[in-house]
């Protein structure tokens, strides 16, 4: 089979063939998979104590320059796995016998329609975490209605200049705003449980970039404006590591200032972003990668 493809706001039209990488995000119809296995490297309401079950995705609709998973998230880049609808169905309840507390799908946003057909079948009892670029169509999103409790967007640019430079989608600002609205609807208010984990709910991050404070700050801004306090989760990531396809990029050759990151910590607890989570800086190491060598899939 193959699939012809406007799911994200690349909106290319490739002709997706199911096992044949295609497309601006260079993947098959069928989704690639690098990594499934506990993760215990999200925020404290993901992660809790026994970890969130996370499965990699490889490719990626966006593609940023300084991205620190650039490994699987190149065009038909780095290891992975093809599996089957009932492979992933299979794969997600192995994941949750494990024992996790919830299933994490990290950047599938291209393999949108396999994810949410193999969630179907899977019918969990731990909420589903879709962990993602920020940058997809509310009308994709709608696809995953019910079958995910809690989003985790990234909210990379309020910069359209910015956005263009790291990652060739000027259009980036508008389009995750209009996806992190959606996902709002679909969710509601935030859900925490007794224990502090994440029953349901946004939580939205933005990744500090080294040398673009007023980037943070527009970001910032619009999520005080569009949600009302105690609504949605925010968490200021620090962790951001140089990478060499964004060498070329000012300030992308650095990591975040301890001085920096401060102010903007400062900035957002005064916009009222007190809720939610704030990163040491000193966690900006290449340990936060994680190793994509097929744990959880390859004897499979």
């Amino acid at each position: 089979m193959s699939y012809i493809c406007r799911d994200c706001p690349r909106n290319c039209g490739a002709e997706r063939p199911a096992r044949r990488p295609s497309g601006r995000c260079g993947s098959p119809f069928l989704p690639r998979i690098s990594r499934a296995a506990p993760h215990c490297g999200e925020e404290p309401c993901i992660s809790g104590s026994r970890g969130s079950g996370a499965v990699f995705f490889t490719g990626c609709s966006l593609g940023c320059r300084f991205c620190q998973n650039a490994e699987i998230s190149v065009p038909a880049g780095g290891p992975g796995k093809i599996l089957t609808v009932a492979q992933l169905r299979d794969l997600f309840l192995r994941l949750q016998d494990s024992g996790v507390h919830n299933l994490n799908l990290v950047t599938a946003s291209h393999y949108v329609l396999p994810a949410a057909r193999a969630l179907e079948l899977a019918r969990l009892r731990i909420p589903v975490v879709w962990n993602s670029s920020g940058y997809e169509k509310p009308e994709t999103l709608r696809r995953l209605e019910g079958l995910v409790q809690i989003y985790l967007p990234d909210f990379k640019f309020a910069d359209r200049h910015l956005a263009e430079a790291c990652a060739n989608a000027p259009d980036y600002p508008e389009i995750a705003k209009e996806a992190i609205r959606e996902m709002f609807r679909q969710t509601g208010p935030y859900q925490l449980r007794p224990d502090g984990l994440l029953q349901s709910g946004v939580l939205i991050r933005h990744l500090v970039l080294p040398g673009y404070p007023e980037n943070a700050k527009s970001v910032i801004d619009w999520i005080a404006r569009a949600f009302s306090p105690g609504t949605v989760l925010f968490s200021l990531m620090s962790q951001f590591t140089p990478m060499p396809r964004a060498a070329a990029i000012p300030h992308l050759s650095q990591k975040v200032g301890m001085r920096e990151y401060r102010r903007l910590e400062a900035y957002a607890r005064d916009c009222g972003l007190s809720e939610g989570y704030f990163q040491d800086p000193s966690s900006a190491t290449e340990q936060m990668i994680p190793k994509f060598d097929l744990t959880g899939i390859a004897e499979r």
